[in-house]
């Protein structure tokens, strides 16, 4: 073999960090904060804080590869904690606030965070477990010293406070291109959730990938607002493929459900792209409509977490002028896996199946469908199997666990989901595992039928995702009672307070004589939702 007389540069973090700061630094990022209800500042400015974050950090004890936690919003101080934890060479842990305690305080110990940034929203989430936690030595509030609350946690320190006086420049070491970045837990599937480790160079390559044309599509002319949490595999790779490009940002805060602000946000920060799940996009569509206004500036939106309804994309075009696009990944995956950028042909009707379909794998990106035998499936749109996938930035095992149930021998990773494939449209037709989706984030039905199988008056219990109108989809209990029991709604809901998160309790129950059975002897889970849709339609 000869070699390619190339140099090798490593592909980092930092090296968006650094290219930002020198060809962009005049560019903006805007962000709301629960202290400051609109902070703007410029490239340089936001880099130069992240020096003084990694100079705080490394004082107090920081070190290449420790855990850093973050449990915080869409905000300036969050896109800092992101840069300086990653480029100092330790690792940003992203934690979502919505997780049930249990599943928190696991994956805090799990992972061995030493400190945890988070904002003052949020410190009641972390003041339920602290006596379970193992190894975090102090914990960073993200606010203002006059914004600092009180607590009863043990060693906490002011954001700002900590890097006030400290030096604006930080020698960034020169890492290589395979040390861990960041760490996400998914709590897709059952038991304890199971942590994705990214790296520097899957980071890249993601960002690489999600700026082209044929993806997100992105310049430095495009102002984002990114409304997907940052604590959600790092909200789609926003806060690093905008500044890679130099795009402006913007930061919503603590109030992304908060329609009225929304919509102040793109109007006048001038918004040409949005990204987040379709609940946001329904609940800013009711708002313009109830208030007669309209998105002027907004140019593409850009849907995950969960499938958008063909009403909600017509409604966002034709009163809007809005393209809405949608992509289809998972945690494992960085996450984006395809993106259905579909347009008809000159006088091709618009038809609304293909609009539907999670779209095509980027580049970077391979995919197959297998049968129940693992023999890829042709992509003739009509047979369905098990979408495997594998490629730069897909997981190939999950952090500080030996669990490989999910990955084969040939690199493929089993994503869980039962696909078509049409000419390189992926189609999502089902889920292997029933887990539901409730505005854009999972709710595991088998952990609620757990609980729900407890109850002294149960013979049975299966949870199954029931459409809804604001959410996408929510748990709905269906159960068969004990003879000579009672059922009684009300406290069939009481029965899950403290034992679930407060959100994944299913809305209503309904009971069954019987549940339908499949050969093997488990509830037909299919057959449960045809049977409550039908009863629904009549």
């Amino acid at each position: 073999m000869i070699a390619g007389m190339m140099m090798d540069a490593p592909l980092t973090i930092t090296s968006i960090m650094r290219h930002a700061m020198r060809v962009f630094p005049d560019q903006e990022i805007v962000s709301v904060t629960a202290d400051r209800p609109v902070l703007r500042y410029r490239y340089r400015d936001a880099f130069d804080r992240v020096a003084q974050l990694a100079n705080a950090l490394v004082g107090l004890g920081v070190e290449s590869g420790d855990c850093i936690a973050t449990i915080a919003c869409n905000d300036h101080r969050h896109f800092e904690t992101y840069y300086a934890i990653s480029c100092l060479g330790a690792i940003c842990h992203t934690i979502n606030p919505r997780l049930y305690s249990d599943q928190i305080s696991y994956i805090i110990n799990h992972s061995e965070d030493k400190f945890v940034l988070i904002d003052p929203l949020f410190l009641p989430v972390l003041e339920n477990v602290s006596e379970e936690l193992k190894t975090v030595r102090g914990v960073i509030v993200l606010c203002d010293k006059e914004a600092m609350p009180e607590t009863s946690l043990d060693n906490v320190y002011c954001y700002e406070d900590i890097i006030a006086g400290q030096s604006a420049t930080y020698d960034w070491p020169d890492l290589d291109e395979s040390t861990a970045s960041a760490l996400c837990y998914t709590s897709g599937t059952t038991g304890n959730p199971k942590g994705v480790l990214y790296s520097h160079r899957s980071t890249l390559l993601m960002s690489y990938a999600s700026v082209m044309p044929d993806a997100i599509n992105l310049s430095s002319k495009s102002c984002v607002l990114a409304m997907v949490p940052m604590f959600h595999v790092n909200a789609w790779n926003i806060p690093y493929s905008v500044p890679m490009v130099g795009a402006k940002l913007v930061l919503p805060g603590p109030n992304m459900l908060d329609a009225e602000g929304l919509f102040n946000l793109i109007d006048s920060e001038q918004t040409t792209m949005g990204s987040g799940v379709p609940v946001i996009w329904n609940n800013l569509l009711q708002y313009l409509r109830e208030n007669n206004k309209t998105m002027t500036s907004m140019e593409t939106v850009f849907m995950g977490g969960s499938a958008p309804s063909i009403s909600l994309i017509r409604a966002l075009e034709k009163e809007h002028d809005v393209k809405v696009e949608q992509g289809w990944g998972m945690t494992e995956m960085s996450p984006l896996g395809t993106l259905n950028k579909w347009e008809p042909e000159e006088g091709e009707e618009d038809r609304d199946e293909m609009r539907l379909k999670a779209g095509r794998p980027l580049f970077g990106v391979d995919l197959k469908i297998v049968d129940a035998q693992n023999q890829e499936l042709p992509w003739d749109g009509e047979q369905s199997g098990a979408l495997k996938v594998r490629g730069a930035w897909v997981a190939d095992g999950y952090y500080g666990i030996d669990n490989r149930t999910s990955f084969d021998d040939e690199g493929w990773f089993d994503t869980g989901d039962i696909a078509t494939i049409d000419q390189g449209y992926v189609q999502i037709v089902d889920r292997a595992k029933d887990i539901i989706k409730s505005g854009g984030e999972w709710i595991s039905s088998v952990d609620l039928e757990n609980v729900a199988a407890g109850h002294p008056s149960l013979a049975m219990a299966a949870v199954v995702a029931m459409p809804h109108p604001q959410w996408d989809e929510r748990p709905l209990l269906c159960v068969v009672k004990k003879p000579g029991c009672d059922f009684d709604k009300v406290s069939m809901k009481e029965w899950f307070t403290g034992k679930v998160a407060n959100w994944w309790i299913p809305d209503d129950c309904v009971a069954f004589d019987e549940f339908p059975m499949t050969a093997t002897g488990k509830v037909s889970k299919k057959c449960l939702r045809d049977k409550l849709l039908e009863t629904e339609t009549n």
